[in-house]
């Protein structure tokens, strides 16, 4: 049985999406873009009600072009910036509506997991994380950073999502993301 999966990266300006298809153990890439919340002449789009429809509306049309069966959406880390994350996490919960609204089973994980899961080291750097992504698709480039973030997400729940994760610190105390 085939499995497609569709990966986002939540974002108000770049909004990543990645599909895969999952056919026993082995992945292959379908697609990947960005939607932007931007104007034609590259500046931002100030009324965030229109950033968040903008967000909804695009991943309604991903989602209608390449039926994915379920979806993975990376969770909002806590920024320096309060303001930054409130705005993120809203992004993210009109990402997360497109889903729902679509029937779609909704999977989290953190950058720490989906690194991890992608890379082997959940500290990696954004373009190990691209490069990875290449090469475990068979790309002949690597894609831009949101695509390739959303299609790790992707490929992260297609290997068994969370318990990939929790690997590297099985028999160890965690406390605040630390072993201790």
């Amino acid at each position: 049985m085939t499995l497609r999966i569709l990966g986002i990266d939540p974002g108000l300006r770049l909004t990543g999406f990645g599909v895969i298809e999952k056919t026993g153990e082995k992945i292959a890439y379908v697609a990947s873009g960005t939607i932007k919340t931007t104007t034609g002449k590259g500046s931002e789009i100030e009324d965030l009600p229109t950033r968040l429809k903008i967000i909804l509306d695009g991943l309604a049309e991903v989602i209608m072009t390449y039926q994915p069966h379920q979806s993975a959406i990376e969770k909002v880390f806590v920024n320096v910036n309060p303001q930054s994350t409130l705005l993120l996490g809203q992004a993210r919960g009109a990402a997360i509506s497109a889903l729902v609204l679509s029937n779609l089973s909704v999977a989290e994980y953190t950058a720490l997991q989906v690194k991890q899961a992608v890379v082997g080291n959940g500290h990696a750097a954004k373009d190990q994380v691209q490069e990875m992504v290449k090469r475990l698709l068979n790309l002949p480039a690597a894609p831009r950073p949101d695509s390739a973030d959303a299609l790790a997400c992707a490929i992260c729940h297609a290997h068994g999502g969370q318990g990939l994760g929790k690997l590297a610190t099985a028999g160890f105390r965690v406390k605040g993301g630390r072993l201790i």
